[in-house]
């Protein structure tokens, strides 16, 4: 690869409405005060030595493995230095990819041992993440684990204390948190744009059977070829099956369904924008609609969750939703509401809209008025208007706010970026194992509600159930 990185160093100027400005040059309170343009670097913007190389492993080479190993490798001064798989088509795909010279395995613990491996990236089975980790960890390797960070709850600070005692970095997978157009609802929101938030819904809909995570299974798929053994050594004994294998994100022995895919980019998204830590109160229900394929796991789902008071936020709810049937066609948003607007995050984009009340309270219309006597009304018609001037009775006006990413962002190399960045010169990762675990707990939360019908009461400042 070579060390030329004059194409990954993209500059661009975007006109946001008539209400943008350089965020870098400007305080929090005019961010919607100036009539300027954008300025914003992305991707990597320092040029990268021979010494500043970086060798990695890919530990699962399913369909996140190919995304995250594609994207990693875009970033300059990163190479691999080997793959690892359970299922034996997969290092044969490797291997087609990347020559037969490529060390191979299907033993994680070989790649771990590798001297010439400084990060690997965990892409496995959910209920694998966080033994890998620790393993990882032991070996003294950085590490890049795909979200949810953990399976279980009980997992969670294992892997943040052994992350903080390792000092190697620690990246989790929930790439929408480097987006710059999280980043920009961020500041959005802290400049007041939209008063004090009191409501965020959010949504992940599919409408399609790979959505759904009925991806195509391989003709040799056996326990032999599936290393089926090793499989299941984080699981109970469980007989082959070849759904379990491949389709494991329906399945609550290896995976942790709509939840642990996708409620948790909400939830991580969300906590990045408003600097929350989680909610405090969880509850969350779902059915089978249609995708009724042997799956235990729903697909349809929604969760309600209570966010307190804190000095970062207001009290506000969320709601989380999937629909894998979804008649949309799919749409992934979220939707921050304040008493004076809406900040809507529609992938790397965002809009705002206001809403502002005006200073004097309603009189007449809907109202109850018209139900006095005649002398009444007028009476009180009378004092109204000499309290209210009709300038306060009208609803301000302020110009919407559009932000949009340019043709070709992506978020996930930006996460990369992040997670190699922070190797080479030590500087914070985005979202850490503190920030995965906060988003974890409340998507396993969900599943845990789902299964029990109960209320799950959640620590946010101490990350521990109630």
């Amino acid at each position: 690869m070579k060390n030329d990185n004059s194409n990954s160093r993209r500059k661009f100027l975007q006109q946001i409405g008539a209400t943008s400005l350089f965020a870098a040059a400007s305080p929090l309170s005019s961010l919607a005060a100036s009539a300027k343009a954008e300025e914003r670097i992305l991707t990597y913007n320092k040029k990268i030595s021979s010494n500043d190389k970086i060798r990695i492993g890919v530990i699962g080479y399913g369909v996140q493995g190919h995304f995250d190993l594609r994207t990693a490798l875009k970033v300059p001064g990163v190479e691999l230095a080997g793959i690892c798989d359970l299922y034996t088509g997969r290092l044969e795909n490797a291997k087609e990819q990347f020559g037969k010279e490529l060390y191979t395995t299907s033993n994680y613990k070989d790649l771990l041992d590798r001297k010439d491996i400084d990060a690997v990236l965990i892409c496995t089975t959910d209920v694998w993440h966080a033994r890998i980790t620790l393993d990882a960890l032991a070996k003294g390797k950085h590490v890049y684990c795909e979200k949810p960070m953990v399976f279980k709850i009980s997992e969670g600070h294992p892997v943040i204390e052994a992350a903080k005692k390792s000092g190697k970095v620690l990246q989790v997978g929930s790439q929408r948190v480097s987006s710059i157009g999280y980043h920009k609802a961020k500041e959005l929101l802290a400049a007041g744009e939209i008063g004090e938030l009191n409501m965020v819904n959010a949504v992940y809909d599919r409408q399609s059977s790979i959505g759904a995570w009925e991806y195509t299974i391989p003709k040799d798929a056996n326990a032999t070829t599936t290393n089926w053994d090793t499989f299941i050594e984080a699981t109970e004994k469980m007989n082959f099956d070849a759904k379990k294998f491949f389709w494991w994100r329906a399945f609550k022995e290896v995976g942790t369904g709509v939840a642990g895919d996708l409620f948790i980019h909400l939830l991580s998204g969300t906590h990045l924008i408003t600097n929350s830590k989680g909610p405090e109160n969880i509850y969350s229900t779902g059915q089978f609609s249609y995708w009724k394929d042997g799956r235990n796991l729903p697909d349809v789902m929604s969760g309600v969750l209570q966010y307190p008071k804190t000095k970062e936020h207001a009290a506000f709810l969320m709601t989380l939703q999937v629909n894998f049937i979804s008649g949309t066609g799919g749409q992934e948003v979220i939707r921050l509401i304040g008493s004076e607007g809406i900040i809507e995050v529609n992938g790397n984009n965002i809009t705002l809209k206001h809403s502002l009340m005006p200073e004097a309270p309603g009189f007449g219309g809907y109202d109850s008025l018209f139900t006095f006597s005649k002398s009444m009304q007028d009476e009180m018609q009378k004092d109204y208007d000499a309290k209210w001037t009709a300038d306060q009775r009208k609803r301000k006006t302020k110009e919407d706010i559009v932000f949009k990413a340019p043709v070709g962002y992506d978020d996930h190399l930006d996460h990369f970026t992040n997670f190699f960045d922070s190797i080479r010169t030590g500087s914070p990762v985005i979202e850490n194992a503190e920030f995965g675990f906060r988003a974890a707990a409340p998507a396993l939360s969900c599943n845990e509600s789902y299964l029990s019908k109960k209320i799950v009461n959640w620590d946010p400042i101490n990350m521990k159930l109630k």
